[in-house]
């Protein structure tokens, strides 16, 4: 009874059992019976977390293990020593007791125990961040296991793989560890390993910042937990939902699950789960800005790690005191609790501790302008870093010693240093693969060392070199996507300088002028600083700062206020004249042409924006004589001069030359939607479709045929696609026909065209026109605007034209017929755009800003040929 309610985390239930059970041992004089009752005792206090009295019942297990002879049960105490001396974060003895316990086991020939041994040696070294050693331990355990087909010592390793190489940073590695592990679980019913390897997903998922993802995982845990009625893994698994929801920075949410989980800990009497969630209140409240609650809990979790004698959750709790008083601006009282933290490591071997603490105590003495001291600190933390083979942690200690650097203004040693983390950086992000969603959000986390490098450039007067940095930081995981749809020369991919010189100096390539934004909000003033270079062919690049009062973005949604587009986004007024639609439109025409007015030449512009420049309407801006840009000027976007390059030696036979994809006017009746009012059917839209069909010979799909399953087998194998219909306003994702038409309350994945789902389709199409509200727009992030357009460039399509706000049915379907009416005579497509949008300022109805102005072209200028050929419709360049 006491291993049933072990096994199902009933600690204290189990303890209770087994003191009755050793009750019952003393009074029949069965001394090895004692001696075993004695092991599990020590088994069930380590579980409450009571790991000194576990290990004085371990040494009464061994006393009489010794003294029977018993040589397996010697061998099984020494390994439970190890692991509670383990937990203590005494990893340096509890590695001398399981090698005690391997020369039990290899002489006794259990060699199941012996895998199991040397896993735990695996375990301890990855404690110490010797992660190498610990895979090769790993791999004699798994040998073992193979050979004794002992499938759930198999499945065990598998998992501890997977938690070795998400030390490492290998994430994707990880994973597929962990699909094994899951594998073997499932087959052998071992639902404790099932529920742990769930666990451990979604570990990795957050830490990839996939919470949602991970949230799935967690949830599969949490099931097999109660289940099983194992309180221990379900309290874990609260405590980890907790985590995600903070990774989403739903804070309160995450607050409500570590709740449940001490709830558990404390009804179990499980006091190491106790301090640690302790310890995550710590981190919430400090999330929120309430330092002084954070410190009231990091305060309860210290007194529990010192209580218990474990010394890991001890050091890591004085480090996060040390973080709350830096956060206060208390840097003294910091960096006492960071010197307590550090004397932790010295005991435990933490490296991983005393590599951040190190980190951290350079930040705190930076703060107290001892800038000589703070760099003492990094580079202690470095070379950890270096030793253990961190890259990501090399990666954090580069940047700091760079601030660092900063701060004495030897920008030389910044730049260095600020060069050494973005390698790092890189080499860090090569492992997430194939992974788009990892990647942006990797670079969205590491803007601030892309930025900081930049701006140690231009501060020591390197405008060239400044902008191939911007450059190889710009949409990293959107050309990683387009990379893998073309066939090119890797050549174009090198960061050599002189492939990163033939782009910036544009001296080759017949390119009109170009011109490259870099964004950076500088939280300390509260404004924006923005960096342009002009790229003349030929011609010396010229470059220029500017700052501005305030957010970017907010300019930017004002504009749309003031020229009548809803944005559905509350932002502070950055000018008074908010009544006037042109005041905006002429702040940003100062702000990113007028100074480059008089050097652009020809009739055409490439802008390669950055971040929120992404959303400016950049064909409406106004001079001081109330002129448009685009009356001048055909304007059309890049995400970076990289992809520009790709696009201009990609062949022409890449993309398809003939087929078209038009879709108008989805059924949207039976669509459930959130919070909004009920989509309208869009009949302008339907026109469109069957105007541009009746002018290549193709039907469209309309109403309840433009299912998203029609519409997703078309995709990859035509030239033009045309979506005319409804878009959701903050990811620009398309809403389509349900695939089951008659579905009361279909579901989301049935009618919703997501970003995932275009990248899923190899594309050809030469021209995507997402004729639909907000197409052009998405989240903000370091990469740039990620929504569906990106989506469709990442796909392979070679242009894409896609719309900044809510269109008017009426307007789209007379700015449509002026664009097709011109491709159709075979100009471009920034030539056709260019022209519609004339004639439609030139028109008495739709002569309004919002009318003209929403659609903007990414990617390059492509021509079609829209005449039949062989009683066929053909489309090429």
């Amino acid at each position: 009874m006491g291993k049933r309610a072990f096994k199902h985390g009933n600690f204290k239930t189990a303890q209770n059992y087994f003191e009755l059970t050793l009750k019952e041992a003393k009074e029949s004089g069965n001394r090895a019976f004692e001696g075993s009752v004695y092991n599990f005792l020590g088994l069930a206090y380590e579980s409450l977390g009571e790991v000194r009295k576990a290990i004085e019942f371990y040494q009464l297990s061994l006393t009489i293990a010794t003294e029977t002879g018993d040589k397996d049960s010697e061998g099984t105490v020494y390994n439970n020593l190890g692991g509670a001396y383990k937990s203590l974060g005494e990893v340096r003895k509890a590695i001398e007791f399981y090698q005690l316990s391997l020369t039990f086991t290899t002489e006794t020939g259990n060699k199941n125990y012996e895998g199991t041994v040397y896993s735990n040696l695996g375990d301890a070294y990855r404690f110490l961040g010797e992660v190498r050693k610990a895979i090769e331990f790993y791999q004699l355990s798994l040998t073992i296991a193979t050979e004794t087909r002992d499938k759930d010592i198999e499945g065990a390793v598998y998992n501890n793989f997977g938690c070795a190489y998400v030390s490492l940073g290998e994430s994707r590695k990880a994973i597929e560890f962990w699909q094994l592990s899951l594998t073997i679980a499932t087959e052998t019913g071992n639902k404790l390993l099932e529920g742990t390897v769930y666990d451990n997903l979604g570990g990795a998922y957050v830490s990839l910042c996939e919470s949602r993802k991970a949230i799935e995982f967690f949830q599969l845990s949490l099931t097999i937990a109660t289940e099983t009625g194992n309180k221990g893994c379900e309290g874990k698994v609260y405590y980890n939902l907790g985590r995600a929801y903070y990774s989403l920075d739903d804070v309160r949410k995450a607050i409500e699950f570590y709740q449940l989980s001490l709830t558990i800990a404390t009804e179990i009497e499980d006091k190491d789960s106790e301090g640690v969630v302790y310890n995550n209140f710590g981190l919430a409240y400090n999330s929120l800005g309430d330092f002084r609650k954070a410190i009231e809990f990091y305060q309860l979790s210290l007194n529990i790690a010192t209580k218990t004698g474990n010394k890991n959750s001890e050091g890591t709790v004085y480090n996060n005191l040390g973080a709350a008083y830096y956060s206060l601006g208390d840097f003294s009282k910091a960096i006492e609790f960071f010197q307590l933290s550090l004397t932790i490591p010295t005991k435990t071997g933490n490296k991983s501790l005393e590599l951040t603490v190190y980190n951290n105590l350079g930040c705190a003495y930076k703060s107290l302008g001892d800038v000589r001291k703070a760099i003492k600190f990094c580079k202690l933390s470095l070379t950890i870093a270096k030793d253990t083979g961190d890259n990501y942690s090399e990666a954090l200690s580069c940047h700091n010693l760079a601030c660092c650097f900063c701060d004495l203004e030897d920008f030389l040693e910044a730049e260095e240093s600020c060069r050494s983390s973005v390698r790092l950086l890189e080499e860090t992000r090569v492992l997430l693969q194939g992974k788009d969603a990892w990647k942006i959000n990797f670079r969205d986390q590491h803007d601030s060392t892309y930025t900081h490098l930049t701006r140690l450039q231009l501060r020591q007067g390197k405008s060239l070199e400044a902008l191939s940095t911007a450059e190889a930081g710009r949409a990293q995981a959107l050309m990683h996507l387009m990379k893998s749809r073309y066939d090119v020369s890797t050549s174009i991919w090198s960061s050599s300088e002189q492939d990163r010189e033939l782009i910036m100096s544009n001296s080759s390539l017949s390119w009109p002028p170009i011109l490259f934004l870099a964004e950076e909000e500088k939280q300390e003033d509260f404004k924006t600083s923005l960096s342009f270079w002009l790229i003349l062919n030929g011609q010396q690049c010229q470059m220029m700062q500017k700052k501005i009062n305030g957010n970017l973005t907010s300019l930017i949604y004002q504009t749309y206020e003031n020229i009548g587009v809803r944005t559905g986004v509350r932002c502070k007024p950055l000018i008074s004249q908010q009544d006037d639609e042109s005041a905006t439109l002429k702040t940003l025409y100062d702000l990113v042409i007028a100074p480059f007015s008089d050097l652009i030449n020809g009739d055409e512009l490439i802008i390669i924006p950055d971040r929120a420049s992404f959303l400016i309407p950049y064909a409406a801006l106004m001079d001081q004589q109330s002129r448009y840009l685009s009356e001048t000027l055909r304007i059309r976007l890049a995400p970076s001069l990289t992809s520009l390059l790709l696009l201009t030696v990609c062949e022409e036979s890449h993309h398809s030359t003939s087929g078209a994809l038009l879709v108008g006017n989805p059924w949207v009746e039976t669509v459930p939607i959130k919070d909004s009012k009920p989509f309208p059917q869009l009949p302008g839209a339907e026109k469109e479709a069957k105007m541009i069909g009746q002018i290549l010979n193709t039907e469209p799909l309309i109403g309840k045929k433009a299912t998203k399953d029609q519409v997703l087998s078309r995709l990859n194998s035509v030239s033009l696609v045309h979506l005319a219909a409804h878009g959701c306003r903050e990811t620009g994702e398309i809403i389509l026909s349900p695939n089951v038409a008659d579905a009361e309350r279909p579901k989301e994945e049935d009618f919703l065209l997501t970003k995932a789902d275009v990248l899923g389709v190899q594309l050809r199409a030469r021209l995507v026109v997402l004729s639909c509200c907000y197409s052009g727009r998405g989240e903000i992030k370091a990469e740039g605007v990620v929504g569906i357009a990106r989506a469709f460039l990442g796909a392979g399509a070679r242009s894409v034209i896609a719309s900044l706000w809510e269109l008017s049915d009426e307007a789209t379907l007379e700015f449509m017929k002026h664009f097709y009416e011109h491709l159709v005579e075979g100009k471009s497509a920034s030539k056709s755009l260019h022209q519609a949008m004339k004639l439609m300022r030139e028109s008495e109805e739709f002569n309004a800003v919002r009318y003209w102005a929403p659609f903007m072209l990414i990617g390059d200028d492509v021509t079609l040929n829209f005449e039949p050929i062989n009683g066929e419709n053909h489309i090429k360049a």
